[in-house]
């Protein structure tokens, strides 16, 4: 995965980019930097590339980078919100090579979406969508799922039809940077999920092989972990906006690791022999319970992020495990959230650093 850049002119509340990210470009890797990131990728063997950000479209070599991809034999997909996604440069990605485009869209109402991205977007959106699938792009459609529009799970499902998505993915969100600072505003509860779920199913069993429906579901309702990754250093390899190079794009929120990058060594050093990727690979970091626990090699102890931010420790087991010793933690944050007679509050949205809240 290629963060190309962290600058988006979006402002969602869960937006996955640190919450200390520098909105600005001095510091990302130049083209030729990131040709040679990807060079060195084949060279491991990677097959599969997915240029996301912030938002891609923001970097005026996009095209360039994915001609060297699609050269090099990598098959792409561009993780975009659509902002900056005209005909011309869509031509042009189409002449270079791209294969598959990952739109996001929050929700099946203009007012909700153009609010909770803090921009007018909604009709750009719909309109990127329709091109997307006039130019013959296989075409995945992302919702992030949250409280605001768990319950619209059957209007998405119908403007997905409409538009003739071929993938649509309803991805629960995680609570790491924006959404964290969110998560009591965000989470729907467990029977908003379950309404949700049996919606897809309906659509899945009505529209069989003409859409693919995934539902990701929400650890924090759930007794088991996330196989995180399928398991940290174990398939996945993301590359920050700086070259900083990490099991996954939330992995620098685990304070005490260093994450070298690409400027300072090549990605076969970083990928078999970093110790930041070395750390938790593998089961024998594991401490009790997941030591002796014979789903050890089915969830991979859970996410080391999601570890560390909610006990300070990123070796414990992750409380969205049930048999984790601090999965009290998830049963108050879930309690908190989804009480009905909580004061809700503003939702926080993402901004440049020095206008974050304090």
């Amino acid at each position: 995965m290629l963060e190309l850049t962290y600058r988006c002119p979006l402002k969602c509340p869960w937006c996955s980019n640190p919450v200390n990210a520098a909105p600005g470009h001095g510091s990302e890797l130049s083209t030729d930097e990131w040709k040679q990131v990807l060079r060195q990728g084949r060279e491991l063997g990677a097959l599969q590339l997915g240029f996301t950000g912030g938002e891609p479209m923001l970097r005026d070599d996009l095209e360039e980078l994915v001609e060297e991809a699609n050269r090099l034999g990598y098959y792409t997909n561009l993780i975009t919100s659509g902002v900056g996604l005209s005909e011309a440069r869509l031509v042009a990605l189409k002449q270079a090579g791209l294969k598959q485009i990952q739109l996001s869209i929050q929700s099946s109402d203009r007012d909700l979406t153009d609010a909770l991205v803090g921009a007018k977007v909604f009709d750009l959106k719909l309109k990127v969508a329709r091109m997307i699938k006039a130019h013959g792009f296989p075409m995945v459609l992302n919702v992030p799922v949250f409280r605001h529009n768990v319950d619209q799970t059957a209007q998405v499902l119908a403007m997905a039809e409409d538009i003739g998505v071929d993938y649509l993915e309803f991805a629960n969100i995680q609570y790491y940077n924006w959404a964290l600072l969110n998560r009591d505003e965000l989470m729907p509860t467990r029977e908003q999920l379950e309404r949700a779920e049996r919606t897809v199913n309906e659509a899945r069993q009505r529209l069989g092989d003409r859409m693919t429906i995934y539902f990701v579901i929400p650890d924090y309702h759930e007794s088991r972990p996330k196989a995180c990754m399928n398991g940290w250093g174990s398939i996945h390899l993301t590359i920050a906006p700086d070259g900083t190079a990490m099991p996954c794009q939330e992995a620098r929120s685990i304070d005490g690791l260093s994450f070298p990058t690409v400027r300072e060594h090549g990605l076969d050093w970083l990928w078999n022999e970093s110790p930041t990727f070395r750390k938790f690979r593998g089961l024998d970091w594991m401490r009790e319970p997941c030591r002796s626990c014979d789903e050890r090699e089915i969830d991979f102890g859970g996410c080391r992020c999601q570890a560390f931010l909610l006990t300070g420790d990123a070796c414990n087991t992750d409380p969205a495990c049930a048999k984790s010793p601090h999965h009290d933690l998830i049963a108050q944050a879930v309690a908190r959230a989804t009480d009905p007679t909580r004061v809700r509050m503003p939702l926080i949205m993402r901004t440049a650093p020095q206008e974050q809240p304090t």
